[in-house]
């Protein structure tokens, strides 16, 4: 067998040479399938005996599989120069094809550990301390770019610094085409620090129809799922350059805020007779504010002497003021209530809608629902029991209202 290589090499060289480089292949790919079970199956073991997700996740990246990929590149690379009679110009690019090839494999790899880290960090810690996908991104990008030029340099058999240097002067125009890129990187880079926005917070943004869930955080994009379930997609930059609201305080406080009024009709305000004074003793929440207020108005008409028989000059207990304390009170009590935050029941300014009495408060839970069911249990309560403080809500006369006044106005009408 050696004499017939011999016999071959001298009378057929380039026969011999071709052998040769098909020999050279088969071997790269057996090597490349022994290479591939060897550390797929290492990779897999430890992943099975370790409870970590880093490991599972280069494996689900394809990581163990783009480095047995560069098994059979590098011996192709390496062995080509050995095969004798091969004319240079093809061990040439034969190696350089190769060599392009495993600097590619290497590239891929190192974006699947990349693709691997920002995995296995949003699983641990995304929610609590935000994203690193923007970096991720970027870093992913400058690897490559860089290993793109080294690719083309070996392609080309020239110096990579050749290729950058050349790109120096370019760097006006690319400047110009990846202006949204730049953009972005420094808008991720802001977000990233200063803890703007994190997966999951619940952010408005009216402008670009945008109220919903953050479930993605991208170098170019952010992805909102709106309440209605529809996707909304901005950029990323917008969340630098205009004002959004981040509903996240509000979750973290453990409270959310009521502010709404009940709008009074300002001719049922009036005061309390005596009767209906000791009426309202009824409500267990209103005997202490009455009491307290019964002795402050007694010393206080006291001190007015013979002018206190005058309706006129004697303090007396309002209606309204009654149903505010009456209001403070049941908010003090209800199970529903953060009573840790802010709660205030007060007037505002009265208008032709009549008077708001304005809550202002917080539920115990910042759930959409439970906020919902608790605000509307509260209000449901103070409108259906104004008629025992004998005040009416105003509501503007509707079409059953003029019905009802033209009839009586007919029945009250003599017949002619």
């Amino acid at each position: 067998m050696t004499d017939y290589w011999n016999g071959l090499v001298q009378n057929h060289p380039s026969t011999a040479a071709a052998v040769a480089l098909l020999g050279l292949v088969l071997v790269a790919w057996l090597a490349s399938q022994l290479g591939r079970g060897v550390i797929l199956r290492a990779f897999r073991r430890v992943a099975e005996r370790t409870s970590g997700q880093f490991d599972d996740a280069l494996i689900e990246y394809q990581v163990p599989k783009r480095l047995a990929q560069i098994i059979p590149s590098a011996i192709i690379q390496f062995g080509v120069v050995l095969i004798p009679d091969l004319p240079e110009a093809v061990v040439v690019v034969v190696r350089n094809v190769a060599f392009a090839f495993t600097l590619l494999m290497a590239m891929l790899a190192g974006g699947g550990v990349l693709n691997a880290v920002n995995a296995t960090y949003e699983r641990r810690h995304a929610q609590r301390k935000g994203t690193i996908k923007g970096f991720v991104q970027l870093l992913k990008l400058a690897l490559y770019v860089l290993g793109s030029v080294a690719i083309l340099a070996v392609l080309i058999d020239r110096s990579p610094l050749i290729l950058l240097s050349g790109m120096g002067a370019m760097a006006a125009v690319l400047m110009l085409v990846f202006q949204d890129t730049l953009l972005s990187m420094v808008a991720s880079v802001q977000i990233s620090s200063q803890d703007i926005v994190r997966l999951g917070d619940w952010i408005e943004m009216p402008q670009l129809n945008a109220d919903g869930d953050v479930i993605d955080i991208a170098l170019h994009t952010v992805k909102v799922r709106n309440w209605d379930k529809t996707i909304t997609t901005l950029p990323t930059r917008k969340l630098i350059s205009e004002p959004f609201k981040n509903w996240r305080g509000m979750q973290e406080s453990g409270g959310r805020r009521i502010k709404r009024a009940l709008r009074i009709d300002m001719q049922s305000v009036r005061f309390l007779e005596s009767g209906e004074v000791e009426s309202l003793r009824r409500f267990r929440l209103l005997r202490p504010y009455l009491d307290e207020k019964a002795a402050e108005l007694a010393e206080h008409n006291r001190r007015l002497g013979d002018d206190s028989g005058l309706p006129v000059n004697a303090r007396r207990l309002t209606n309204l003021g009654t149903l505010r304390a009456y209001v403070f009170a049941y908010l003090k009590a209800h199970p529903g209530i953060n009573h840790d935050l802010t709660l205030i029941v007060r007037q505002l300014d009265p208008g032709p809608e009549g008077l708001p009495l304005e809550l202002y408060c917080f539920t115990a839970s910042t759930a959409w629902a439970a906020y919902e069911n608790v605000q509307a249990d509260i209000f449901d309560h103070l409108i259906a029991i104004l008629p025992e403080f004998g005040l009416r809500p105003f509501q503007a006369p509707a079409g059953y209202d003029v019905r009802e006044a033209a009839a009586a106005l007919h029945e009250a009408r003599p017949p002619s």
